[in-house]
């Protein structure tokens, strides 16, 4: 098994924008002093050309899908929430909280890469849209895929007993916990307060309150040899924590951020970072001022069945 992989999936955004009905629990996202509707999806179509070029040059393996026009999907660039690839030959499909999202899963894309890579089965846990249970892929979950363990912090997109129901089929171990915001709400999604590489994990430990699951979560990046690099409440709102570890073909490693995320860092901290693997960033300012996401929520990991 491995932790990181050298290929990714992502959506270039047909008719990205500000989605009200994520906006319902979503604290990252705002829609003050917004730009003319068309400029948005201009500006999110320039960002996502930009950090594509950029990884390419690291020489990062990136697959490109179009979104399509029709049926409209603000969201679309986001495909970690809906759909992920793992070494077993699991393609795994995903709840989405927001009806509107829903739309972003594409047969046509689980059945290219299954075709590609040779996935031979698919874990369907959409159903539980009927019961308004959710579970929202990699943003709702950090996986350390070596250790077999589920990092998911509780909210009304990450559902436990789903959080259960994905841990059996694929054999991981839950850790589960809650985190709260600045202003006491549950953060909606674990990928903005944590991030986990191979050697170290990045998180806001100020938003997880209670003191046994703040020492079990410390506990278990212990047991599992992570270096802990713990960023405030004020750097995870800048997205520091939305942040995925890749490698390229050569095996060069790199943290994947924003550009607004590493401006948040101290000299420490990417210190820090340095120690274990190289940063790339990238400035995605528009698509996480209206989409309340950030790099990490870009990219699916394809890890691929056997490490073909």
């Amino acid at each position: 098994m491995q932790q990181i992989t050298d290929t990714i999936l992502m959506v270039r955004p047909a008719n990205f924008g500000y989605n009200d009905e994520t906006a319902e629990n979503n604290a990252f996202q705002s829609n003050v002093d917004a730009l003319p509707v068309d400029e948005i999806k201009q500006r999110a179509r320039e960002e996502f050309d930009v950090f594509v070029h950029e990884l390419r040059e690291a020489g990062i393996d990136v697959i490109v899908v179009e979104d399509t026009p029709d049926p409209l999907k603000t969201d679309a660039v986001f495909p970690n929430n809906w759909i992920s690839f793992h070494e077993e030959g699991t393609i795994v499909t995903y709840p989405m909280f927001a009806p509107r999202r829903r739309q972003e899963r594409r047969e046509d894309v689980v059945r290219d890469l299954s075709a590609r890579f040779g996935y031979t089965d698919h874990f369907r846990m959409e159903e539980s849209e009927e019961d308004e249970v959710f579970l929202e892929g990699t943003g709702s979950m950090i996986l350390d895929r070596i250790n077999r363990i589920a990092y998911a912090c509780l909210s009304v997109r990450t559902n436990e007993e789903l959080l259960k129901a994905f841990a059996k089929k694929m054999n991981y171990e839950v850790v589960a916990f809650n985190a709260l915001d600045m202003q006491g709400d549950p953060i909606y999604h674990t990928n903005v307060m944590m991030a986990l590489g191979e050697t170290f994990v990045i998180i806001c430990l100020d938003t997880v309150r209670d003191d046994e699951e703040r020492q079990q979560l410390l506990n278990t990046f212990d047991r599992t040899n992570k270096q802990v690099i713990g960023i405030s409440l004020e750097q995870m709102m800048a997205f520091a924590g939305n942040a995925l570890q890749v490698k390229n073909k050569k095996g060069d490693t790199f943290l994947v951020m924003s550009e607004q995320a590493y401006g948040s860092l101290s000299p420490n901290q990417r210190e820090d970072i340095e120690s274990h693997t190289g940063i790339l960033f990238s400035p995605l300012k528009v698509i996480e001022k209206y989409g309340g996401g950030s790099a990490r929520c870009m990219m699916a990991e394809v890890f691929k069945p056997g490490n073909s």
